[in-house]
């Protein structure tokens, strides 16, 4: 089960991790917005994008351990990563088992805990395309375009069913919650307010628990915050690099 990478732009490295049904594209904003500045460096998790031809997996830890062996493989030592939801939690994973590999991590619209409802579970195997269209309603806030709610569906279709399904799963069975004081690198939480996947609660939990760590909420956006307030997030991002 291989990671692939795609690599952009000069500067200090930051690592984008997608969250469950993903791909590189999430990251589209942030690596065209900070390639100027940073090398951007994409991840399409085994099963997504341009790694699908790989199996994808059914642990945070599994896929934890297909991102370092694609960074090892590169020939990439150390290096900010950034990871939304699922990709969150991979991150929270890479900076407990790796830290010494990391130089500071961005948590976007996570949570120590992503139990998923048994019935998206259940019916992404038997429903694909009516599961992730209730998924996505859920995904950005009411003020989004529909075109941002086409995107993020037609992306996610891309994504064979046993992938989205094992992502679930892998979100369902991650807990975080007794290991987050442990983490000892630089954290900065982002989180839309109006998050209804991941509600902000979950980010000041992660603020709370995670020493040192920094909060960003950022107004009228969801789930998808990296995308509807791409210029926000990509700040966000900037000022917590710049500070370290």
């Amino acid at each position: 089960m291989k990671a692939k990478l795609e690599r952009a732009g000069k500067g200090e490295m930051i690592l984008f991790i997608h969250g469950a049904g993903g791909n590189a594209n999430s990251w589209f904003y942030q690596t065209e917005g900070l390639k100027s500045q940073s090398e951007v460096v994409a991840v399409d998790l085994p099963g997504h994008g341009k790694a699908s031809v790989s199996k994808g997996c059914t642990s945070i830890e599994e896929y934890r351990d297909s991102v370092h062996s694609a960074l090892s493989s590169s020939g990439i030592d150390k290096c900010y990563i950034v990871g939304h939801s699922m990709g969150g939690a991979i991150a929270m994973t890479f900076a407990l088992t790796f830290p010494d590999k990391v130089k500071g991590i961005v948590l976007v619209g996570t949570g120590a805990k992503l139990k998923v409802f048994p019935q998206i579970l259940e019916g992404i195997m038997k429903d694909k395309e009516k599961t992730l269209s209730s998924i996505i309603e859920y995904a950005v806030s009411k003020n989004a375009p529909a075109s941002l709610k086409k995107g993020c569906f037609d992306e996610m279709m891309k994504c064979n069913p046993e992938v989205i399904y094992g992502d679930f799963l892998a979100c369902d069975r991650f807990n975080a919650m007794e290991t987050l004081n442990t983490i000892d690198v630089p954290t900065l939480i982002v989180c839309g307010t109006e998050d209804a996947l991941t509600p902000p609660k979950y980010s000041i939990y992660l603020h709370q628990n995670i020493k040192e760590s920094r909060l960003v909420l950022i107004k009228d956006a969801g789930h998808m915050v990296m995308m509807e307030k791409p210029d926000e997030v990509n700040n966000a991002i900037i000022d917590f690099i710049s500070s370290i």
